[in-house]
């Protein structure tokens, strides 16, 4: 462990590591920038999704007709299975019905539909101001109880990420502020403008997970943040917390990536970056953990970047979970006479919507919104040429071209060996290949397929198990039958003989009375 800490030591000052590939993009963010982050008006009605991580949905524990205060539970995630959803602001609760989801599946899910009052009425709040007597499960508990998921886009629970950290040896806390994805700027304002609460939330999750040091990395060219997060950690009374710049080529802000720039270590195949002793969390995920320790205020709200050229003043807001998109995009403005696309995330790794009445979600980081002359032609896909160019930029050392064919064939274990599990979708192979092969999109049917599959084998492993089991207790069943029914056979077997056994012995009394009452011969 300490030669991973003097490693990262070393990292903190002036020397960085590089990770395989990757892309030098123009950023686009300047024009999200210019404003400071302001609330839209609370909209007229909320549509909240129960199922906004990455897990099973969870059980709505509201009725229409009920009034909920802001902060309310209105999805009960269980902890162990989900994660808990609330009331964003105080109303009553229209309806809990399906409605369609801002997903690239098109596909519809359960929903609370509240219809605010606008009087914002808390519950009552109870913070954690001793914070720092409570063990470590305890704070996971109290993060889990918030609803707080992992905001740099995976949206895995953060209470289960701890889960992890606390079974190994953490020995650094690492913040993700290298947002990596032109147009996205809501993690860099941020920094700019609540570069304390991020201080706090790390404190709160290295005293959770048992941590020894912070690191927070971002990128080399967010002086504005630099300067604001400097500011902070030099404040009396700041822990101790290194900051590190690291070169802007996309996407040095995976996990993955990050960590082998801060480490030079790479996080083995199918692990977890907890199995070298790191637990990597986004820093709006450390704000978010802050609010819920410090203020009891569960995740509600989220920093949303509305850009593009598509729509009239880019700026980044402070939008409530469930607000329709159409809102954030009146707020900023309105559309663009030449808007063409609704974007959510960013040109790499986003999806088109066709409609922007699905509502803001705890995943939503961007709305872009882009210009006819932005969006390139169909082009149509041509046979690869094995041109190399795809595995040259893989920031996961694939062969793109290799696990294209194996999907394109069906030959899934093949694909799977390959490292197919390992693809984290950034789309470098789709844009620098020349024969316009959708390949992120092969992969991500591809690795859809594994999940699919696994789930199947599982199911079978299950059912086989479930029927050796039945097999065993029916034949279990069958030998203790077969033993009773021996045992009362030999029970009426010995019940004969001692049948016998008395009635001769009966017999030898009766003939030893009979004998004896007779008369004696005369003389």
């Amino acid at each position: 462990m300490k030669q991973d800490l003097r490693r990262l030591t070393r990292a903190a000052g002036t020397r960085l590591h590089h990770f395989h590939g990757g892309l030098r993009l123009r950023h686009h963010k300047q024009q999200s920038c210019r404003l400071p982050v302001a609330r839209p008006p609370l909209p007229s009605r909320l549509t909240v999704p129960l199922q906004q991580h990455a897990g099973e949905t969870v059980a709505a524990c509201v009725q229409p007709g009920q009034r909920v205060l802001k902060g309310d539970l209105i999805g009960d995630g269980e902890c162990q299975r989900g994660v808990n959803v609330h009331a964003p602001t105080s109303g009553h609760v229209e309806a809990v019905s399906q409605h369609l989801l801002g997903h690239p599946s098109g596909l519809a899910g359960p929903c609370v539909v509240i219809r605010p009052d606008g009087a914002d009425q808390w519950r009552a709040r109870q913070p954690l101001d001793d914070w720092q007597s409570l063990a470590g499960s305890e704070l996971v508990q109290a993060i889990c109880q918030a609803g707080i998921v992992g905001l740099g886009g995976a949206v895995f629970p953060t209470h289960r990420k701890m889960h992890h950290g606390q079974a190994a040896r953490i020995h650094t806390l690492i913040l993700n502020g290298a947002e990596c994805e032109p147009f996205i700027s809501c993690d860099e304002m941020l920094m700019r403008e609540q570069p304390r609460k991020i201080l706090a939330g790390a404190r709160v999750l290295q005293h959770a997970i048992g941590a020894e040091r912070t690191v927070i990395a971002i990128e080399d060219q967010m002086g504005a943040v630099r300067e604001a997060l400097e500011a902070a950690i030099a404040e009396p009374g700041a822990a101790a917390i290194d900051l590190v710049c690291v070169p802007a080529i996309y996407p040095e802000g995976g996990e993955r990536q990050l960590i082998q720039v801060l480490t030079g270590q790479e996080v083995p195949s199918g692990g977890y970056p907890s199995d070298i002793g790191l637990l990597c969390q986004n820093v709006a995920t450390a704000a978010a953990v802050a609010d819920a320790i410090l203020e009891d205020r569960p995740l509600l709200e989220r920093y949303v970047t509305v850009t593009g050229s598509g729509v009239r003043e880019p700026r980044n807001v402070l939008a409530l979970v469930g607000t329709p998109i159409a809102d954030l995009i009146e707020f900023c403005g309105g559309y663009a006479p030449d808007a063409a696309r609704l974007v959510i995330g960013g040109p790499m790794m986003g999806y088109s919507l066709d409609s922007d009445a699905h509502p803001v979600v705890k995943a939503t980081n961007c709305v872009l919104v882009l210009c006819h002359d932005e969006i390139a032609s169909p082009q149509p896909e041509m046979p690869c040429i094995r041109c190399g160019e795809c595995a040259r930029v893989c920031p996961a050392q694939l062969l793109p071209q290799q696990l294209h064919w194996q999907i394109r064939n069906g030959l899934w274990e093949d694909a799977g060996a390959s490292g197919l599990r390992d693809c984290i979708e950034c789309g470098c192979c789709d844009f620098v290949c020349p024969s316009h092969i959708p390949l992120a999109q092969w992969f991500r049917h591809g690795k859809g397929e594994l999940r699919a599959r696994r789930r199947q084998q599982l199911a079978a492993d299950h059912a086989r198990e479930r029927y050796l089991t039945r097999e065993a207790r029916l034949a279990r069943q069958q030998a203790e039958r077969a033993e009773r029914m021996a045992q009362k056979k030999r029970a009426l077997r010995d019940d004969a003989a001692r049948q016998r056994k008395v009635a001769a012995a009966i017999g030898r009394a009766a003939r030893k009375r009979s004998a004896d009452s007779e008369p004696e011969p005369g003389p």
